[in-house]
């Protein structure tokens, strides 16, 4: 499929002209000689389009930052009110991206797998280059170890790390530990859950292989006492569960649903037949409140479904990545490649920022992120829309859509202060 030929997207702004650029040089130069007293803000992000889903914003727009807040967003902010000033012309600057399905409890146990294990991963290389400043591991602690994560991980990263906490007290430890329906115990789950308020943000099961509709039944029961959304990740079973009984019974409006273009194969139902037609039931539990989440994985996303899908008319709630050791290394690679394949697909630009940003924010109910409104964190970042023939696969050697687009996170800011550079935006030239 060509689907550069149906992708919306705009075109870059216009870059500075050769004389505002010497205006702006000599204004700096000038701001340098200014007292300290003067410089109201500690950075200014100078003539980036931004995008702002929250507060509806989708246009060149000038945001000032002091100490660790978003402190001004207007179309004009003069540059000798700050001590630093960043050109984003020609760019898009939007808020930190929001990844809600990462697998971060990283570790030495060498059956740990994704709880405190060699499948997981360290968050900060592989999410502040990209643009991602909070994200939200899924699954990898479950309440006997969460307080190890935290101390472990959590507190210890650049990167906000949230949890959902596995309905398996063991967490995502692999077989037996999630399949073991006696280590699922809700009351324990909600328990830490509402111990930890500002960490865990939902409960996740994930990988349970059985007919049985006890693992649902307690995650929705752990998520109810917790007053926190749950997420499936469907797990197996030969014939597959009813995806139309999961949706439309079992799991309330806000709980979320991953791997949205997965399944298919052996054990679980993909939301196309195999005819690539949609099936009935699927939009209409979206419109119920059922959250479709991207998920990307290592192997839990196909282009012969989310393809002949999104032709349809459906479109994810939130993109994310299932980050993990395997998955990096192969078809997912990191957030804007997954956010690239989407532009590529049909969603327009304003579309997949959202999804990135403001929608993962609100899903979590963690609404202080996924924006810029004054007095918020400044969590941005800078994108580039680049233009190309580009390749995205499912996985290596598998599955190639070309695409003429491709995102790339040139400037990453996290709180106040720049983490990623990838261009030398901040930096001065070394002769000068």
């Amino acid at each position: 499929m060509q689907a550069a030929r149906t992708i919306p997207v705009l075109k870059n702004p216009e870059p500075f002209s050769l004389a505002l650029k010497n205006s702006l040089m000599a204004v700096l130069f000038f701001a340098l000689l200014l007292p300290a007293a003067a410089q109201q803000y500690d950075i200014l992000i100078k003539g980036g389009h931004l995008i702002d889903p929250k507060n509806k914003i989708d246009e060149v727009m000038d945001i000032a930052i002091k100490g660790e807040a978003v402190a001004l967003v207007q179309h004009e902010i003069a540059v000798d009110l700050a001590a630093q000033v960043i050109d984003a012309s020609g760019l898009y600057v939007c808020p930190g991206l929001v990844d809600i399905h990462t697998h971060n409890f990283y570790g030495l146990d060498p059956y740990g797998q994704y709880s405190n294990g060699y499948n997981s991963i360290h968050p900060d290389g592989f999410t502040l280059p990209y643009g991602v400043t909070t994200v939200v591991d899924t699954g990898g602690a479950g309440w006997r170890n969460f307080r190890q994560f935290k101390e472990q991980v959590i507190d210890r990263v650049q990167t906000r790390v949230l949890a959902m906490l596995n309905i398996v007290g063991h967490g995502m430890k692999g077989s037996p530990y999630e399949q073991n329906l006696n280590d699922m115990d809700p009351k324990m789950t909600a328990l830490v859950a509402r111990q930890f308020p500002d960490d865990i943000v939902g409960i996740k099961v994930a990988h349970y292989s059985g007919h049985q509709w006890e693992q649902i039944d307690r995650l929705v029961e752990a998520g109810e006492r917790a007053n926190i959304p749950v997420m499936v990740d469907f797990g197996g079973a030969n014939p597959p569960l009813s995806l139309e009984t999961l949706f439309m019974e079992k799991l309330r409006p806000g709980d979320i649903y991953t791997h949205i273009f997965g399944g298919g194969g052996f054990g679980r139902e993909a939301i196309v037949d195999k005819g690539g037609n949609l099936r009935p039931f699927v939009k209409a539990a979206q419109e119920r409140g059922i959250v479709y989440d991207v998920g990307h994985g290592g192997s839990s996303f196909a282009f012969k479904h989310a393809i002949p899908a999104m032709e349809q008319g459906l479109k994810p709630d939130v993109i994310s990545t299932d980050s993990h050791m395997s998955s990096i290394m192969s078809g997912m690679k990191n957030m804007n490649n997954v956010m690239s394949k989407f532009l590529n697909m049909g969603m327009n630009l304003q579309e997949v920022i959202t999804a990135s940003t403001w929608k993962p924010a609100q899903v979590i109910q963690r609404t202080e992120f996924g924006h810029l409104s004054p007095g918020v964190k400044a969590d941005i970042a800078v994108l580039n829309v680049l233009e190309g023939d580009f390749g995205f696969t499912e996985k290596t050697g598998e599955g190639k859509m070309k695409g003429k687009y491709k995102l790339e996170n040139e400037l990453t800011i996290k709180a106040g202060r720049v983490v990623w550079d990838l261009n030398g935006l901040t930096a001065p030239l070394w002769n000068e």
